[in-house]
């Protein structure tokens, strides 16, 4: 099921948390996305689906402000993030909160350190006020009691919670995950989808997540949307998807190769040719 980009902008204006009208983006002289237009609502858990360089991550960089679009426009809460200043700009990104796929944890900081470095930058709280919303946001996230532990001395799993952390210092509107589950194992990525859905009943926030994880993406949007070559292939909730008959998206779906991407016989035969095993 598509959005429907002639839907009437006053019909859409109290219900979008995000607007994103007919975006294109480029990177030099190539064109990564392709006229995008969908709406997500406020409270809304969605994630952005794709291979490998389908534009996903550039689509969320565009979303908070990172990639400046070439065309099309994106309203978050009303501001059109196209036309506002740097300073306009700053001041709507202490309404998000963005974790990044690696956790882009400061290594010389405390894991207390780096949650609270958000409310030392943007806010006037005096030391002791962070110091306790610091345990606040740790213990949210399971991590309570690892104020003064350095990145290095933590697990995979435990760098995103705390990254997470980080990203809910400010109490923020919407949530961005990039890859969430990324380079972990089944189990530990299971209690990051956990996670995500207990900050979702909890505090009623909008969240997007791009990820390639289709047993988390369907395990906790609301709806999804799948992009193919920098454009929309099907935006719609998990069981639509499903349902959906589209060959890219089954292909997606069902996990089948790409034939064209697939190495063939004597690709490896070049590869052995010599070696005497």
């Amino acid at each position: 099921m598509l959005t429907d980009p002639g839907k009437s902008d006053a019909v859409l204006d109290h219900a979008a948390a995000i607007r994103v009208r007919n975006l294109r983006t480029m990177y030099g002289d190539r064109e990564v996305l392709h006229d995008l237009s969908f709406d997500i609502k406020a409270g809304e858990t969605i994630t952005i689906l794709g291979g490998s360089g389908s534009g996903k991550t550039t689509l969320l960089r565009s979303l908070i402000g990172l990639e400046k679009p070439a065309g099309g426009q994106i309203w978050i809460r009303g501001h059109d993030l196209c036309c506002i200043s740097p300073t306009e700009l700053s001041e709507l990104r202490k309404k998000f909160g963005v974790s990044f796929q690696g956790g882009a944890l400061f290594g010389s900081m405390t894991v207390g350190e780096n949650v609270a470095l958000p409310l030392h930058e943007h806010s006037r709280l005096d030391d002791s006020s962070i110091e306790v919303l610091v345990r606040i946001k740790l213990e949210e996230v399971g991590l309570s009691g690892y104020e003064n532990f350095y990145p290095a001395q933590l697990s995979g799993g435990m760098k995103k919670r705390a990254a997470v952390a980080r990203a809910l210092t400010m109490d923020p509107q919407i949530l961005f995950f990039d890859e969430p589950s990324a380079g972990l194992d089944p189990i530990i990525a299971a209690g990051i989808d956990d996670l995500i859905l207990k900050l979702k009943r909890a505090f009623q926030m909008t969240i997007v997540i791009v990820t390639h994880e289709l047993a988390s993406a369907f395990r906790i949007a609301d709806r999804m949307i799948l992009i193919d070559k920098g454009s929309i292939l099907a935006i719609g909730t998990p069981a639509e998807l499903k349902a959906n008959q589209h060959p890219r998206v089954r292909q997606f779906l069902d996990r089948v190769p790409d034939p064209e991407n697939t190495a063939d016989d004597s690709y490896l035969e070049r590869l052995t040719a010599g070696l005497h095993l």
